[in-house]
């Protein structure tokens, strides 16, 4: 017996040995599925409290008590010192939120009292069909998609103002004609005309779906610029692309206002000064450089009383002020100290998804960086002032300067923009090598960047704002710069026109969401703003002259009004009507103290959300609690069948003709 134990034994130990690895594999996952449960719990949680907070408010159980403009604009002032701007690229609103529950999207509305619903298409056989918007999703690997044409004079196009009414129903066909202006149609010429009337939802999108569901989305702001990310770019610290520039200049009109991609002068080729800023290698030879741009900004307004001093320094002063020396003057006589300025970049300097340690100077690689994404670059009194140049920064110094809260005790306005690639370090879900390789950017912007890896970065920005010292007194806007040129719904007022004759301002919608602590929870916000909304709330917030009042500017807009007969060309942080200043995010009572800030959990979105890709978690709408209005209303989701979210980077092999329904 002893002799039969003492040779079962080991084998009982062999067993144990060779089940134990089992158990504890068992045992993680079943601790990872648990914490993966709870992190959807708290995701649900978060739904309902805004959810609750948006009824109350709603049913007028909790109304918001009423204060004067002015007594909201002192509440502001004495709570907010940090405005965070993260500016992403090439989104339009019903392209991104257009099946958001309550906003103003695709579905609010019967088909036949939606603009362009119904749109023309011509198959490949040469016979005219219809396209409506369709839904795409994890099934199209939809966050990544390839670029439409978002040009100036296509955009203008394809929202077909007749009269001066935008009739928004020519995306599809304008798109398709670009590939084929004559003869039948491609199929990547009509893949391109689909692709323009395609949308996504909270299956693709997740982490941007629910800062829109807790905080603040507003569904009525335009384009200010009707064109690509250049005049996006200008238009978030200048309120317009260089309309006074071409007033005060008229010989100028074939260069401004600027409504193209052309790169900056300052660190482009024809850039001579001894140190020029930083551009992208590949950016030459090809891209057409910009003139020097010589209106006013937030760079400069934010100078205040100090401009006169700081702009002094600038030694090409006279042709950089030229149009600004009666700005510069006025700024001066104020009282009010400098505000802080930042513009934070990928690429602009040395960041952690660099393959090596070159240069920050023009000769450097640089090859996340996408120097038409650059807005103060442009300008000769930033590139060539010492204290004003010192505000551009590489993304990662933005991270920085959060954890070592080394900010301006001040306040002040900070821009946040991503690249052509990610500090992250993430891929696509997609296993396409062709996506794998060409879809590493986290800026959004289609043809280079991952949907899902941009939202990583947003969230990253979010959470380390959240976790700063500046939480507390802090609002974050997320918008985009365009609307790359894809479908949406609502008709743009037309402001003004350029030299062209074409519409310049508005364009079509692009999605705005407010994060704050004073912000009201579950709210949609219909007032009608621009991307000069941005400029108008940082007005606002820092007590600023906005830049439409500032004598140089005011001069101009007289001059439009005289020798162009309109009305608005110049700045539109005020004076121009419909440009909301953002107020409408913001809670009363949180700013009054009777109800207590948003604490900073409730902006925190976890790590293992961000880290790892929505369309390999599986994170979706059904995590969230959201269900996007065209399910709400059993609305069939029609596909075209020869559909490509990525007719150029992977292309369909010529096929017999299609006939679309």
């Amino acid at each position: 017996m002893a002799h039969h134990n003492l040779q079962v034994l080991p084998i009982g130990i062999s067993m144990l040995m060779a089940l134990q690895p089992l158990s504890l594999g068992l045992a993680q996952e079943r601790s990872a599925a648990s914490e993966k449960a709870a992190v959807r719990a708290q995701l649900l949680k978060a739904h309902e409290r805004s959810a609750t907070e948006a009824r109350l408010r709603r049913d007028q159980l909790r109304p918001e008590p009423s204060v004067s403009p002015e007594e909201l604009v002192n509440l502001i002032q004495q709570n907010i010192k940090y405005v965070f701007v993260i500016y992403q690229e090439n989104r339009s609103f019903d392209s991104y939120f257009g099946t958001f529950p309550g906003a103003n999207g695709l579905y609010s509305q019967p088909a036949s009292l939606t603009a362009g619903f119904v749109q023309t298409l011509v198959n490949t056989d040469g016979s005219v069909g219809t396209i409506s918007p369709f839904r795409i999703g994890p099934s199209e690997y939809a966050a990544d998609t390839d670029d439409i044409d978002h040009s100036h004079p296509r955009t203008v196009a394809k929202m077909d103002v007749q009269n001066g009414v935008a009739l928004m129903d020519k995306f599809a066909v304008t798109e398709e004609l670009k590939y084929s202006p004559t003869g039948n149609p491609s199929i990547e010429a009509k893949q391109f005309g689909e692709l323009s009337m395609a949308h996504e939802d909270c299956d693709t999108v997740p982490l941007l779906w629910t800062y829109a569901d807790r905080f603040v989305l507003f569904d009525n702001v335009f384009e200010a610029m009707t064109g690509p990310s250049t005049p996006g770019n200008l238009s978030i610290i200048g309120a317009q692309a260089g309309q006074t520039q071409w007033v005060l200049h008229p010989n100028e009109n074939a260069n401004v206002p600027l409504l193209v991609d052309d790169d900056p002068f300052w660190g482009s080729p024809s850039d001579k000064s001894l140190n020029p800023l930083p551009v992208n290698p590949t950016d030459y030879p090809g891209y057409v450089t910009s003139i020097n741009l010589t209106y006013a900004t937030l760079p400069l307004s934010t100078l205040l009383s100090t401009a006169d001093t700081v702009t002094k320094t600038d030694p090409s002063a006279f042709a950089d002020l030229m149009d600004v020396n009666d700005d510069v003057a006025f700024l001066s006589k104020l009282s009010q100290p400098a505000v802080g300025f930042g513009w934070y970049q990928e690429g602009f300097d040395r960041e952690a998804s660099d393959d090596n340690a070159g240069p920050v100077t023009a000769s450097g690689t640089h090859a996340s960086y996408i120097t038409h994404h650059n807005g103060p670059q442009y300008f000769g009194y930033v590139a060539n002032t010492p204290a004003l140049r010192a505000q551009l920064h590489g993304l990662g110094d933005f991270y920085t300067a959060l954890q070592n809260s080394t900010l301006p005790k001040s306040g002040g306005v900070f821009y946040v923009k991503g690249g052509y690639t990610n500090n992250l370090r993430l891929t696509p879900a997609d296993p396409d090598p062709t996506v794998q390789k060409n879809f590493l950017g986290d800026d959004d912007h289609p043809a280079y960047s991952d949907a899902q890896i941009s939202e990583a970065m947003v969230a990253t920005t979010v959470n380390a704002i959240a976790a700063s010292p500046y939480w507390s007194q802090c609002a974050i806007i997320i918008t985009w710069d365009d609307a790359e040129g894809d479908y949406d719904h609502v008709p743009p007022p037309v402001v003004n026109n350029g030299p062209d004759k074409l519409p310049a301002s508005f364009g079509p919608r692009v999605p705005l969401i407010l994060i704050s602590p004073y912000a009201k929870l579950g709210h949609i916000s219909h007032e009608q703003g621009s991307q000069s909304s941005v400029v108008k709330f940082v007005d606002t917030v820092f007590g600023l002259p906005p830049l439409a009042t500032l004598p140089d500017e005011l001069l101009a807009r007289y001059l439009g009004l005289v020798e162009f007969g309109q009305e608005d060309l110049g700045p539109q942080d005020a004076i121009t009507p419909g440009v909301s200043d953002l107020l409408d995010a913001f809670s009363t009572s949180r700013l009054m103290g009777l109800v207590d800030p948003v604490a900073p959990a409730y902006a925190t979105i976890d790590e293992s959300l961000i880290m790892t890709i929505p369309q390999t978690s599986g994170l979706g709408c059904a995590d969230l609690g959201i269900l996007p209005t065209d399910q709400q209303l059993g609305i069939p989701n029609n596909i075209p069948a020869d559909f490509n979210p990525r007719p150029k980077t992977n292309p369909t092999p010529a096929a017999p003709a299609t006939v679309a329904p």
